[in-house]
């Protein structure tokens, strides 16, 4: 016995499956005459503005795969300035003095004490030294490399520390200088971060390379005209000199690490 077949929209009877106006129905057209509701769904929002220069400025920080000197470097920095915030500070300040580039420590232990003091950024997270170290590093390495990149900046460091230091060692000898001025504390990595600096001013576009430089220098001059730290205010100029010495070997090496598109 068959079963009874529903009514179809608008009235009209039809067997499952078969009338013009079940199949009609079916596909959202009118049925005897009644117009089927507009469903209207909201408009999905738009991504915000803002995306694309908040993407510029990742670009423009380390990453593991980009530039792994850097990354690497940076969470070193991290970990030894979140020591230097939360740690005890008796260790703390034993640990900076053993780490410092004294005339003391580099007569004794050259070596460690080089590496040591490029472990701490003066001034902690927030300093210039620090925001600044993130972005020229990163710009550098993407240009040159990571090899290339921890080259300059070590060399840096160490030849303006040796720059600074060794006149003091003949100052103390000479008796110009006390003899607490070979235990002077010393640390940091503002000599590395300066002749990275020198270094990437001369891969940059003139008008670039000129606001760099400038604005660097007149710096370098409040510092030396204020003078709180001598030997450390005359280092960060020789710093930047070396880094500038570099500009023929960088250039090279970016002719050849850099892609064409992005020289």
């Amino acid at each position: 016995m068959p079963l009874p077949v529903p009514p179809a929209v608008g009235g009209s009877v039809s067997p499952v499956g078969g009338t013009p106006a079940a199949v009609a129905v079916a596909e959202g057209a009118p049925a005897d005459g009644v117009p089927l509701p507009v469903v209207e769904f909201p408009a999905v929002a738009a991504p915000a503005r803002c995306a694309g220069p908040v993407r510029a400025v990742l670009r423009r920080l380390p990453s593991p795969t980009g530039t792994p000197f850097t990354f690497g470097y940076a969470l070193l920095l991290l970990a030894t300035s979140l020591y230097t915030e939360y740690g005890d500070p008796d260790t703390v300040s034993a640990v900076l003095r053993a780490s410092s580039t004294d005339v003391v420590h580099l007569s004794r232990t050259p070596l460690l004490v080089l590496v040591a003091s490029a472990l701490w950024v003066a001034g902690g997270l927030f300093s210039p030294y620090a925001v600044g170290f993130l972005f020229v590093l990163t710009a550098l390495e993407r240009r040159i490399g990571g090899w290339r990149t921890a080259a300059v900046f070590l060399l840096g460091h160490v030849v303006a520390t040796l720059a600074t230091e060794i006149p003091v060692a003949f100052s103390v000898l000479a008796g110009h200088l006390p003899g607490t001025s070979l235990h002077r504390l010393d640390y940091g990595i503002s000599f590395g971060l300066l002749a990275s600096t020198g270094a990437l001013a001369g891969l940059l576009t003139p008008l670039v390379r000129g606001a760099v430089l400038g604005c660097v220098s007149l710096m370098l001059v409040q510092d030396l005209l204020v003078l709180d730290d001598p030997l450390t205010n005359w280092g960060h100029p020789l710093a930047l000199a070396f880094g500038v010495a570099c500009w023929p070997l960088v250039r090279r090496a970016a002719a050849r690490v850099t892609p064409a598109h992005l020289r």
